[in-house]
């Protein structure tokens, strides 16, 4: 029976009050609500022990949900897991991969674990090896890839059975810049494809540039949902930076504002703001009304890790990174 587009569900992934206890009443996920779009990636970031490793097992079908209700691709994945798994892929952190085998030989033996054949997985595993960018180093020993290979090698793998949507764990974790970034390429050519992407990250730059809304986890429960920006603009901090020519615009911009932090030597004002078209506006106008020209204007809003600190107050960058 043919598969209804993701796109004309309502939801590619919907998680309705999800709990998951376990023994000595340890709740790992606590009421957990999400909505997940068709062709969106999805960032799922929180603390060590927030309750992420639980809910993406569950969602792959790999852990059953104590209460709620969890549906993939339109499925249940308690009552209809079978379902679930033909719609996903999966690529965990610690890929299970033989390095005595070649990448080609790895995608072929995953094409037949999906029922591909003969001639027809040799063509997959070629197009594979194409797209991930490994065509020349397919016949080689995976024990001699590198990290960004072998990632690149997961993902090809995770996309043999052609998922619709895909759950990746930490995909870029010891990746050099460059690797990252070739990374966040193929993941975006992905969601340009069609594939809706739920990614768990360390690295909290990693969900600023691939994500289109963010959830942030802790002790199981959500804490907060939205774009990059909008958890930015929650986090007091944001200031507008302006900068004049001479003294006498500074004076004026300072008698005029009130309330800025002025800096006499770099001739600036720091002003409060949320960073919004709003905001800006009135600060544009109120200087326009007093005929104040400003040589430079620059915006500066909290970052993710601004906003990873407040929301769960966990976050020491010299100690132990986001899981």
């Amino acid at each position: 029976m043919a598969m209804p587009p993701l796109d004309a569900l309502p939801f590619a992934i919907e998680v309705e009050g999800l709990e998951r206890e376990f023994k000595g009443g340890i709740r790992a996920v606590d009421g957990l609500d999400l909505a997940v779009s068709a062709g969106e990636i999805y960032g799922f970031l929180g603390p060590n022990g927030a309750g992420k490793t639980t809910s993406v097992r569950i969602l792959t079908t790999l852990l059953r949900p104590t209460a709620g209700v969890a549906r993939v691709a339109g499925h249940d994945v308690v009552s209809d897991a079978d379902a679930v798994r033909r719609q996903i892929g999966v690529a965990l952190q610690e890929a299970a991969i033989d390095p005595l085998m070649t990448g080609r030989e790895l995608l072929r033996m995953q094409g037949a674990l999906h029922g591909l054949r003969g001639a027809v997985a040799r063509e997959r595993a070629g197009e594979l090896l194409e797209r991930v960018g490994l065509t020349q180093a397919g016949d080689r020993r995976v024990g001699g890839y590198s990290g960004g290979m072998r990632r690149r090698l997961d993902l090809a793998m995770t996309l043999v059975g052609d998922p619709r949507i895909i759950f990746l764990d930490e995909p870029t974790t010891g990746l050099d810049p460059r690797s990252r970034r070739t990374m966040w390429q193929l993941i975006r050519d992905l969601v340009a494809g069609g594939v809706t992407i739920f990614l768990t990250t360390q690295y909290l730059e990693e969900a600023d540039q691939l994500a289109d809304r963010i959830a942030v986890l802790d002790h199981g429960k959500l804490v907060a949902e939205g774009t990059p920006e909008e958890l930015k603009r929650r986090i007091p901090g944001g200031h507008v930076r302006l900068r004049f020519a001479d003294t006498r615009g500074l004076e004026s911009a300072a008698h005029a504002l009130g309330g800025a932090m002025r800096d006499e030597a770099a001739l600036t004002l720091q002003v409060p703001s949320d960073a919004s078209l709003r905001s800006l506006k009135n600060l544009l106008d109120r200087l326009d009304d007093e005929s104040i020209e400003v040589d430079e204007l620059t915006v500066h809003t909290p970052d993710l890790d601004d906003v990873f600190l407040a929301l769960t107050g966990q976050l020491d960058k010299d100690k132990e990174p986001v899981r």
